[in-house]
């Protein structure tokens, strides 16, 4: 046998390019600059997510509830 099969060739050159996509993603994400409206997004997402982990009954709506609550309560 010699070298790696034709499979194993393309799957490199798949995984190389990926990752050079890759690259460029992550130094274009450096540079972004996220507006106040996609943090919220962000925010939002990120407590739902852990807090639905921990409980099921946890809802997007009851997150989105709590943090108008938040806001207004800022004012």
């Amino acid at each position: 046998m010699t070298g790696i099969g034709v499979e194993s060739s393309a799957r490199v050159t798949y995984i190389v390019s990926m990752t050079d996509a890759l690259k460029k993603l992550l130094e274009a994400a450096k540079t972004a600059q996220p507006t106040p409206e996609h943090r919220e997004q962000q925010r939002r997402s990120f407590v739902y997510g852990n807090t639905h982990f921990e409980n099921d009954l946890i809802t997007r709506e009851m997150v989105d509830r709590e943090a108008e609550k938040l806001a207004k309560d800022k004012k």
